[in-house]
């Protein structure tokens, strides 16, 4: 995924942005009432999260979260958390992963957004399936 290039992963809009440093950087969009992705965690990845506009419902090791625009989530390793917007308008926020490496789920699992119905396919059984048989090659550690 070169910089600027945007893809639908799981139903959010996500677009890569190259660093220099040793970590990811997205910039996401979800529309409202999509559900994020599996609860999981990750061994190895801090992850940040900063609600640009609208807010979040986050779900993080069984407590609720609700973050609003301006605020701010950090997620340390082995933190089962999740996400999903349950708003009526949308939500785009800044995601951060620690260490670099987080961005090659996004670059396998994206479906491009120029590609009719993106957004449709890419919560598509088929691709659901495939992130629940691959997220362990990502560190994403889904809870069964």
């Amino acid at each position: 995924m070169e910089t600027g290039t945007t893809k639908w992963v799981l139903g959010h809009k996500v677009t890569a942005h190259n660093t220099s440093g040793d970590y990811d950087l997205m910039i996401a969009e979800t529309p409202p009432h999509v559900q994020g992705p599996p609860p999981h965690s990750h061994n190895s990845f801090k992850e940040y999260f900063l609600i640009v506009e609208g807010e979040m419902e986050f779900f993080v090791n069984g407590e609720i979260k609700n973050i609003k625009a301006g605020e701010s989530l950090d997620i340390q390793p082995n933190t089962l958390h999740t996400f999903r917007n349950t708003g009526d308008a949308s939500c785009k926020w800044v995601n951060i992963h620690s260490p670099k490496g987080f961005r090659a789920f996004f670059d396998k699992m994206g479906i491009a957004e120029e590609i009719e119905d993106a957004q449709t396919k890419s919560v598509a059984p088929e691709i659901i399936q495939k992130v629940i048989e691959t997220a362990g090659d990502f560190d994403m550690i889904i809870k069964s």
